[in-house]
């Protein structure tokens, strides 16, 4: 199992593929298949049976997985796409350049 650079709620662009350009949040990853589930990308339609829960039943469109080397993550100021191997998490998990020094922590945190 490899180590992904990418997180649950990261914002990532879409970088290959039918959904080129287009950006979402992620909803889950998967490391054992390098696969993750991005908000409104790659979406299909499946037929779903009438359930009590769903009596209608019908066609149903959800987000399918994406492979983990066709998207990129987001810089979290300029929402434009970076390789991901450029960040660093800091100590809440936010995402910082390794280039640039982490946010200063204000007075009133200090006190």
């Amino acid at each position: 199992m490899v180590k992904l650079f990418i997180r649950k709620d990261d914002q990532v662009a879409v970088t290959a593929g039918r959904d080129k350009g287009k950006q979402g949040k992620v909803l889950s990853v998967n490391a054992k298949n390098m696969s993750l589930l991005v908000e409104g990308v790659n979406m299909v339609k499946r037929h779903v049976k009438p359930t009590q829960t769903n009596p209608q039943g019908g066609i149903v469109s959800k987000e399918s997985k994406i492979h983990y080397s066709n998207v990129q993550l987001l810089h979290p100021t300029t929402q434009k796409p970076l390789r991901a191997s450029l960040f660093k998490r800091g100590v809440k998990g936010e995402l910082i350049l390794k280039s640039e020094k982490a946010a200063p922590k204000s007075a009133a945190a200090k006190k």
